[in-house]
């Protein structure tokens, strides 16, 4: 059994745990299902859109995929929940991805 059968199986029990269906959209990426991966964050900003650890990397693969738009406002989208719950490091690394992107210019 693969490790995103393993995921999948564990979503069957909880098909609203956040950490599992971040685990997937993680899995799908390092498959090179870029798709999936979206579709599988997407669904974590929608739907559990406290799970301050789907942004960064969300964001990481809208730049990769040269959607610089939509992955400055994700960053942004972050840094205003990580603000909410407290969690300085991951607002400091969701602001410092946001500024590396926007020097590109």
């Amino acid at each position: 059994m693969s490790r995103l059968d393993q995921l999948k199986a564990f979503l069957e029990d909880d098909p609203n745990d956040a950490f599992v269906r971040f685990a997937i959209a993680k899995e799908h990426e390092k498959n090179g299902d870029t798709d999936s991966a979206k579709a599988g964050y997407e669904w974590l900003v929608q739907e559990k859109p406290d799970y301050v650890g789907t942004y960064y990397h969300f964001g990481k693969l809208l730049e990769k995929e040269d959607n610089k738009e939509r992955a400055l406002a994700i960053y942004s989208q972050g840094m205003e929940v990580a603000g909410q719950q407290g969690d300085q490091h991951a607002r400091s690394e969701l602001a410092g991805a946001k500024m590396m992107l926007d020097d590109e210019d």
